[in-house]
């Protein structure tokens, strides 16, 4: 039967590609930073506003330390770049973290970055998407109360983009993309030259507001300030997050691939960072402030004030007279947004994939689709993002909470992995040149490593409150993905044939049953299937529900001299199932090395709904004799007219394709059932198709 959703499928992701089309699909780096970068660069639309929210715990007396927090973040951010670009040489195969890890540390460790990518994926798809709602709400108020149903929308379409393929859905991000970079980096340049060329004050909506400290908080001094500050360091870091996903996407670029990776890597670390310090700098100038509690912390602010993100409340202060210039960073930002869910989209079926090949998933997820994507990782992502919107109300400040610990669990362990890959070489190396540009190498992982261990103590330390949830969430994936590679494993060895023949395994002698309800032509074509298999015993049975349908079948069974005797099966409360189940498993306790090979005729039918009117009981009996041990289950279909007419319609010019049902004629053996039987012409049909 033709694949009733073809069509849809073909309008909602396109043609199908032919595997050797995968070449096409690869990205030049004026694609790939759209693609892999969009993360890295769109998380500086809300990092900043981290820090101003964090800060404005101890009031406005603290506002003053964001630009100096945002030169400590940039600064990892620089190390952490420059760390990766060791990796994509080093690894290049697409493992990124998780085969630096591997490799390096050993399965397990692999497993537990594997487990941190994974939710710092799905969170990046969550975040990025509810953060680009929350913009565009800030610029269009109208929408306020509608982020939930907003932001599932936006993941459903963004798995709908992918699932058409990597290089389309990065052709469609690319303009997105750049328009928020030129954007950003625009509006930063001209607020610099209304302020320093022509002196005009920009003052933010929430400039005229006075920030309040949250009750507790009053005198912040001390130990208090310190963990304070860490705290918003820690926020900040956010901007770090989708720096791997290029480690990670290597395998996507064109050729040379490493180089490509690196080169696209040192780009996004560039703009990103003059991006970020634009932003913390503008909202300095302007006097922008974040409050956890409007209500409370801002005195002066009108009654139902709806804070808007710190990015929309800088864009219209410097655009204060040039009304498109807010709306256009308002319009990109919300798009570059929800685009950077992207990366996550590109990265995490990837790193699906290459878990499932290593049996630590389902191996589903090492499938391409039709599009040459993996479609089934995509689909995953997308399902575990909504429920993530949907278990946190579509708040994208909850949401990050959650965030920031896998990411630098990730960096962590590859980091560290990096320096094991470095050492091991220098073993060998002798050649001077090539010692030192490990030891380089070696020296800059290093120092990646102590700056991502620093901000992973910070991170654990100040937000243990948010993250033992994503902490929670990893070590649920670490036991799956053990206990999956076990499944794997024990199938494996149970499957792996013996380096010798073992005869006391073979069976000995094959009994063969026939499912019979009527004697019509499918009962017929199994029949005579079955006698062609010349097993030892062949037999049919039928189950005795209605005593009159049984009476009528033995006289016609009689009549016809069909030549297998037929085994009436007595079932008192009309079952089906329970009846064969028990004579199989008889048949088996009384010879226990035989085979007892059951042949189940099945009509095929050619719409939807006819599948409702047959096959149920046979599906059903078919699912329960899988389960016992020495039974084989053969279908034996019968194509209904409406199965050959829906193929006809398909391929109706195609050569040897069957027409209305007419029966294409074999050799049937002489003295079958099928020659016997007076209404056989029909049943000669290929038994095989």
């Amino acid at each position: 039967m033709p694949n009733l959703t073809d069509v849809p499928k073909r309008i909602l992701i396109g043609r199908a590609l032919q595997s050797d089309k995968l070449g096409e699909t690869l990205l030049p780096k004026r694609i790939a930073l759209p693609v892999f970068a969009s993360d890295a660069l769109s998380s500086v639309a809300y990092a900043p506003e981290e820090i101003l929210l964090t800060l404005s715990l101890a009031g406005v007396s603290a506002i003053h330390f964001s630009w100096q927090i945002g030169v400590v973040v940039a600064v990892v951010m620089l190390a952490v770049v420059a760390s990766y670009r060791q990796n994509v040489h080093a690894y290049p195969s697409g493992g990124g973290d998780y085969e630096v890890a591997t490799v390096n540390h050993g399965p397990k460790s692999g497993l537990v970055v594997a487990s941190a990518l994974m939710v710092d994926y799905v969170l990046t798809v969550a975040v990025s998407t509810t953060s680009g709602v929350a913009n565009v709400v800030s610029a269009v108020p109208m929408l306020r109360g509608h982020e939930m149903a907003l932001s599932v929308t936006l993941v459903l379409v963004l798995m709908g983009m992918n699932l058409r393929g990597v290089r389309e859905s990065g052709s469609a991000f690319a303009i997105p993309t750049y328009a928020f970079m030129a954007g950003v980096i625009g509006m930063v340049l001209y607020g610099l030259v209304r302020n320093l060329v022509f002196g005009t004050a920009m003052h933010a909506e929430s400039a005229g507001f006075h920030l309040q400290p949250t009750p507790g908080n009053e005198a912040v001094t001390g130990f208090a300030l310190v963990f304070l500050l860490l705290k918003a360091f820690s926020s900040g870091c956010a901007a770090l997050t989708g720096v791997e996903a290029i480690s990670n996407g290597v395998p996507a670029f064109r050729k040379p691939k490493s180089k490509n990776a690196a080169t696209t890597l040192l780009l996004m670390a560039t703009i990103a960072v003059t991006m970020f310090m634009g932003i913390i700098y503008l909202a300095h100038l302007t006097g922008t402030q974040m409050a956890e509690n409007p209500a409370q912390q801002l005195a002066g602010a009108p009654a139902g004030y709806h804070q808007k993100t710190a990015l929309a409340q800088i864009s219209e202060a410097v655009f204060s007279n040039f009304t498109p210039g807010f709306y256009f960073i308002a319009a990109v930002t919300g798009l570059i947004l929800v685009l950077a869910a992207n990366t996550a989209f590109n990265g995490f079926p990837v790193l699906g994939s290459i878990l499932a090949q290593d049996r630590y998933l389902p191996r589903q997820l090492h499938t391409r689709g039709d599009r040459l994507a993996f479609s089934n990782g995509i689909i995953l992502l997308a399902g575990v993002a909504v429920i993530f919107i949907m278990a946190f109300d579509a708040d994208p400040n909850r949401l990050i909470q959650l965030y920031i610990v896998g990411v630098f669990v990730s960096f962590n362990m590859s980091q560290s992995g990096m320096i094991r890959h470095w050492t091991r070489l220098l073993r060998s190396e002798t050649d001077g040149k090539e010692r030192r540009r490990m030891q380089r190498s070696r020296a800059i992982n290093a120092f990646g490593l102590v700056m991502t261990a620093a901000v992973l103590i910070v991170v654990l330390v100040t937000k243990i409150g948010h993250a033992w949830i994503a902490i929670a969430t990893m070590c649920v994936l670490f036991v799956m993905m053990k206990a999956i590679r076990r499944h794997y494993d024990r199938v494996s060895t149970e499957l792996t044939a013996a380096e010798e023949p073992d005869d006391t395994v073979l069976p000995t002698r094959m009994h063969a049953i026939v499912l019979v309800s009527k004697l019509h032509k499918p009962a017929l074509r199994a029949l005579a299937y079955a006698q062609l298999a010349r097993a030892h015993t062949l037999e049919a049975v039928t189950v005795n529900v209605d005593p009159g349908d049984t009476r009528a079948l033995q006289e016609e069974w009689d009549t016809r001299d069909i030549g297998v005797p037929l085994k009436v099966l007595d079932s008192p409360y009309r079952d089906i199932t329970g009846p064969v189940l028990e004579y199989v498993k008889n048949l088996r306790r009384s010879t226990p090395r035989d085979v007892v090979s059951v042949y189940i005729p099945e009509y095929v039918v050619g719409h939807w709904y006819e599948h409702l009117l047959h096959n149920q009981s046979a599906l059903r009996l078919k699912g329960r004799l899988l389960f016992k041990p020495g039974v084989m289950v053969t279908s034996v279909p019968w194509q209904l007219e409406s199965s050959e007419r829906r193929k006809s319609q398909r391929a109706w010019s195609a050569p040897g394709d069957v027409r209305r049902g007419e029966p294409r004629r074999r050799t049937v053996p002489s003295g079958s059932v099928e020659n016997r039987a007076d209404a056989n012409a029909d049943a000669s049909k290929d038994t095989t198709s």
